[in-house]
C-alpha cells in the first residue's frame, strides 16, 4: 500500500477515475440497459490497466519539486482526465461525438454542471456518471485546497498571507512538514475529509428520500449539492418530488458551501464555538438575506392590488422561493426552487437575471467547492472601504482589531482587489473568443460568467429565452471549457505556474 503513495499524483486520479467507472454499472443492470452497462464496464477494465501499467512505469520516478508537480497534477486533473471520463459517456449516449463528451465532463469535473443534453436523452446510469464526477471533483477541491494551494497561499488563503508569499511556501526555504510535504498532507487530509463528505452526501440522501425523492434523483441532488455542481436527473428541483421539504434539507446543506469551518470541526475542538465569528459564514449570510429581502420587496409591491388572503400564501412561498434560489446561487450551485416561478406569477415582475449573475460573481467560501472570487476577498475589500471612509471623518485615526486585521486591510484588500481585476479580464477574455465564435454580446457576457464562476446553470435561468449550450458550436464549447478550468483552478494559480521562478532548482 505503501508503493502507492510513491505514484505521481496524476496516475492515483486516474486508477481512481476508472474504478469509478463500474458504479454506474449497477443502476444500467437494473434497468436493463446493457448499452450502458457495457460501455462503462469495457472503459473501467481498459483505464483500470492502463492505469496500472502507467503506474508501474512510472512508480520509480522522483520528483524534486513536489509543490509545483501536485499544482502542475491539478491543471492536468481538470484537462486531461476528461479524456478518459468521456469514453464510456460517448459510447453510452447514441450519436454523441468525441467533443460533446469531453465538454460534459469539463463541465461535471470542474463542477460547473452545464450540459448539452435535455435530462430526457440521457440513461440513468449516464445522469449516475455525470452528477459522481462532479461529486469526485469537489472532493478533490476539498483535499487539494488545503494541502496544495494552502501552503502556497494560493486560491483565496493569499488574502491572509499578505503580499510576499503568493505562489510559493510562507517562508523561503521554510521546510515545515506542512509545506514541504505536499504528497504526506494530501494522504492526511484525504484520510481525514474523506469520512466527512462521503457521511454528509450519505445524510443528504437519506433525508430525500424521507422527503418522498426517488433514489437515483436523491443520489444525484445530494451530490451535487456537496459538490455544488447543479448536475440534476430531472432538470433541477422542481423535476423532483420531494417538494418544499426536500428544498429545506438542500438548502440546509448550502451552509458547507459558505466556510470550509463547518467541516473542518474535527481538527480544532473551537470550531464550532468560533463559527458564528467566521468572516466568509457572516459576510455569505448578509449578502443572502440583503438579496433575498429586496427581490421579495420588490415581488411586494409588484402585488400589492392582490387580495389579502391570497397575499399572505403566495407572499410566503415568495419569500422560500428566493431564499432558496438566492442562496444556491451564491454558492455557485445553480438550482433554482419551485417556488421562484410562483414570485414571478404572483407579482407579475420578472427577477432580473443579473441580480444572478452577481451572486454567482461573489461566490462561497476559501477551501470549498463554490466558485467565483470568493466572500474571503469580498470580506477584504469591505473592510478595506470601511476604513477608508472612517478615515475621511478622522484622517489621523489607527484602526485597530489587531495585526490579523490590519493585513486583511491593507495587503488583503490589494491582493482581493488584483484578483479581482484579473477575474474581470478573464471574462474580458472569454467574451472576445466567444464573440469571435458568433455568439452576441449579452449571451457571450453570461455564458462567460458562468464558465469562470462555475455556476452552469445561469445560462439557462437568467436569459428570455434560455440560452442552450447544445446550440453552440464547436469552438464555442471549447472556448467555455477552457474558462471553466479558469475558473475552477483561478488565475492566481496559473499565474503562480508561469512565474519563472517556480520552475528554478
Amino acid at each position: 500500500m505503501h508503493r502507492l503513495y510513491d505514484l505521481p499524483l496524476l496516475v492515483i486520479l486516474m486508477g481512481i477515475g476508472a474504478l469509478a467507472m463500474f458504479l454506474p454499472v449497477g443502476v444500467a443492470l437494473a434497468e436493463r440497459d446493457w448499452l450502458t452497462a457495457r460501455s462503462f464496464i469495457y472503459s473501467g477494465l481498459l483505464f483500470s490497466v492502463l492505469a496500472a501499467l502507467i503506474g508501474l512505469a512510472t512508480i520509480e520516478n522522483r520528483v524534486e519539486n513536489q509543490a509545483r508537480s501536485h499544482l502542475l497534477s491539478m491543471l492536468g486533473f481538470y484537462t486531461l482526465m476528461p479524456v478518459m471520463l468521456a469514453v464510456p459517456f460517448v459510447e453510452s449516449v447514441p450519436g454523441a461525438t468525441y467533443l460533446d463528451g469531453y465538454f460534459e465532463m469539463v463541465s461535471s469535473l470542474t463542477t460547473t454542471g452545464a450540459t448539452l443534453y435535455e435530462p430526457v436523452w440521457l440513461s440513468s446510469g449516464v445522469h449516475l456518471w455525470r452528477a459522481l464526477v462532479g461529486w469526485l471533483g469537489g472532493f478533490f477541491l476539498w483535499v487539494t485546497a488545503i494541502s496544495i494551494l494552502a501552503p502556497m497561499n494560493l486560491g483565496g488563503f493569499e488574502v491572509t498571507a499578505g503580499a510576499g508569499g503568493i505562489g510559493r511556501a510562507q517562508g523561503r526555504g521554510a521546510v515545515s512538514s506542512q509545506a514541504a510535504d505536499p504528497r504526506g498532507r494530501l494522504v492526511r487530509f484525504a484520510r481525514r475529509l474523506a469520512p466527512i463528505y462521503i457521511g454528509l452526501t450519505a445524510s443528504l440522501w437519506v433525508l430525500m428520500l424521507v422527503a418522498g425523492e426517488g433514489p437515483l434523483v436523491a443520489a444525484c441532488h445530494a451530490m451535487s449539492v456537496l459538490s455544488t455542481s447543479g448536475i440534476s436527473p430531472v432538470g433541477g428541483v422542481p423535476g423532483g418530488q420531494s417538494g418544499i421539504v426536500g428544498e429545506i434539507f438542500l438548502w440546509g446543506f448550502f451552509l458547507f458551501a459558505f466556510t470550509r469551518q463547518t467541516f473542518m470541526f474535527d481538527f480544532r475542538a473551537e470550531s464550532w464555538r468560533s463559527l458564528k465569528n467566521d468572516m466568509e459564514l457572516r459576510m455569505g449570510v448578509v449578502i443572502a438575506w440583503a438579496v433575498t429581502l429586496f427581490l421579495f420587496a420588490r415581488h411586494w409591491l409588484g402585488a400589492y392590488e392582490l387580495q389579502a388572503d391570497e397575499n399572505s400564501v403566495a407572499a410566503l412561498r415568495a419569500l422560500w422561493g428566493a431564499v432558496f434560489t438566492v442562496t444556491s446561487f451564491l454558492t455557485t450551485t445553480g438550482f433554482v426552487s419551485t417556488d421562484w416561478a410562483e414570485a414571478q406569477s404572483w407579482s407579475g415582475l420578472a427577477t432580473p437575471g443579473l441580480i444572478l449573475v452577481g451572486l454567482a460573481i461573489f461566490g462561497g467560501g476559501v477551501a470549498t467547492t463554490a466558485g467565483g472570487v470568493k466572500l474571503l476577498r469580498i470580506y477584504a475589500l469591505y473592510k478595506h472601504g470601511v476604513r477608508e471612509m472612517e478615515k475621511l471623518v478622522h484622517p489621523s485615526s489607527v484602526g485597530g482589531a489587531g495585526a490579523f486585521a490590519r493585513r486583511i486591510r491593507r495587503q488583503g484588500a490589494q491582493i482581493a482587489f488584483v484578483f479581482f481585476m484579473l477575474f474581470a479580464l478573464s471574462v474580458t477574455v472569454t467574451m472576445v473568443a466567444l464573440g469571435a465564435a458568433g455568439i452576441d454580446f449579452e449571451a457571450a457576457m453570461v455564458l462567460s460568467v458562468a464558465a469562470l464562476t462555475t455556476t452552469g446553470p445561469l445560462a439557462t435561468v437568467t436569459t428570455e429565452p434560455a440560452l442552450s449550450y447544445a446550440a453552440l458550436g464547436d469552438g464555442a464549447r471549447m472556448v467555455l471549457a477552457a474558462a471553466m478550468v479558469v475558473g475552477r483552478l483561478e488565475t492566481l494559480a496559473i499565474i503562480a505556474l508561469l512565474n519563472p521562478e517556480f520552475w528554478r532548482g
